[in-house]
């Protein structure tokens, strides 16, 4: 006996198998070259003329409401993306994972849930790849399996075809919504409370140097897009990623990207290459997407030079480890560093660090904003701000927790109070209790 979500499965992949093959008798028929000539819209009219006059013809019934969604997959399949069309235009989804052609998986609110989107084959799902691909201006074989690049709606794309993807063709999508996240949002969310974000909203005023950590998906890059948001508008800023994300408000943003190597090997610009160059662009802040090499060295140099206020992310379990991490790097630039000379720089460098973690059950926190304030004994000297604990579940097996001042003053308000700020007003946010979220 076959169980029903079998039989659901091949339906699907029937119906895909179908739809590929008016696909291709499409693109056998049509005259590309006239094409040229005609507007999208003539060029749409046509292609679903056409598309509907297939579809009477098939032998298989197929029913009106059958043919009205084939007809609108073929068109979805030639200007659009495919099988998972609907999924790139549904705001809650954040992530769209393709593990073969039999498996599509998304992100909604930071859980994994499947879907019955199914592509007709390893074919279809190649032949979708190239086109995404093509789209981004790169290519993708047997010789280059591995792709990473960005979709014309801003979304990562990132493939990885056989010989090295073992289960076939698989795709990652990570989507950025129209409309981005700001701090209001996290805290109604309850990622922070409202006493942090106005002490981050003062640290980025101020000018303090600050590391964002935490694991894959935990939201780095969403949080420096909102303390971005109150980086005065005079100042110039240069973004520096492999894959653009960030997407500041200020007037004078340089937003640079890395290149990868072309198909002789060469042309390659590596984030170093651009922190390098961006020293020399007169900025006020540098923004590092993620530093995960070479690059931190210069990054931190800028921030020790002048560059005061500048950011990035760093994958880490802990703010602690963070540092680890920065010195780690270092270590593998090939800077011939002792260190003690390590340690004082990054001391000298990082003014705060945040830790944002992803729960179980898909909830992002602020687990930990903690303050660098320079070596004791040659070890950090790392406080406390801020921290988040859980308490256990509720009934449903939510998380129940709550936000913590430690009663730790950071030091670095002794050097805003040295620039006019009046930094007595702002000392009831660090008396130790319990944050209320309101």
């Amino acid at each position: 006996m076959v169980a029903p979500h079998e039989t659901t499965d091949n339906s699907v992949r029937d119906f895909q198998r179908l739809k590929t093959s008016l696909h291709r008798q499409i693109v056998d028929v049509i005259d590309f070259s006239k094409a040229e000539s005609m507007t999208e819209n003539e060029l749409r009219s046509q292609l679903r003329s056409l598309a509907e006059y297939l579809c009477g013809r098939q032998t298989i019934p197929v029913s009106h409401q059958q043919r009205e969604a084939m007809v609108s997959e073929i068109m979805d399949e030639i200007y659009g993306f495919g099988p998972i069309e609907s999924l790139m235009v549904d705001p809650s989804v954040t992530d769209i994972l393709v593990n073969g052609p039999d498996r599509v998986l998304v992100e909604r609110n930071g859980v994994l849930e499947s879907t019955n989107i199914r592509f007709a084959d390893s074919a279809h799902l190649m032949q979708f790849i190239h086109r995404l691909v093509g789209r981004a201006g790169r290519r993708i074989d047997e010789s280059s399996p591995i792709v990473d690049a960005r979709l014309p709606d801003g979304s990562r794309f990132n493939a990885v075809i056989p010989p090295l993807a073992l289960c076939g063709p698989t795709v990652s999508i990570r989507r950025f919504g129209n409309r981005r996240l700001q701090m209001e949002d996290m805290i109604k969310y309850g990622s922070l409370a409202p006493a942090i974000a106005d002490f981050l909203i003062l640290a980025i005023r101020g000018r303090m140097n600050i590391i964002v950590s935490g694991g894959t998906g935990a939201g780095k890059t969403t949080l420096l897009n909102c303390m971005s948001r109150f980086i005065p508008d005079s100042q110039r800023v240069v973004t520096i990623e492999e894959t653009a994300e960030l997407s500041l408000q200020q007037r004078d943003v340089i937003p640079l990207e890395t290149r990868l190597p072309n198909m002789e090997g060469k042309g390659a610009v590596t984030q170093r290459d651009l922190l390098r160059n961006a020293l020399r662009m007169r900025p006020d802040r540098i923004i590092v997407g993620e530093s995960r090499g070479a690059e931190v060295l210069d990054m931190l140099q800028a921030m020790n030079t002048g560059h005061d206020g500048s950011m990035s992310t760093v994958h880490a379990n802990d703010t602690r480890e963070t540092l680890d991490r920065l010195e780690l790097m270092i270590a593998l630039s090939g800077a011939d560093l002792p260190s003690r000379i390590a340690r004082q720089y990054i001391a000298n460098a990082v003014d705060i660090v945040i830790h944002v973690t992803r729960l179980h059950t898909g909830h992002r926190r602020i687990t930990r904003v903690s303050e660098v304030s320079g070596l004791k004994d040659g070890e950090y000297r790392m406080d406390d701000i801020f921290v988040y604990r859980i308490n256990g579940e509720d009934k449903n097996g939510q998380p129940q927790g709550s936000f913590f001042a430690t009663g730790y003053v950071p030091a670095a308000l002794r050097r805003l109070a040295m620039t006019g700020v009046n930094v007595e007003q702002y000392r009831p946010l660090f008396e130790a209790r319990e944050l209320k979220m309101e």
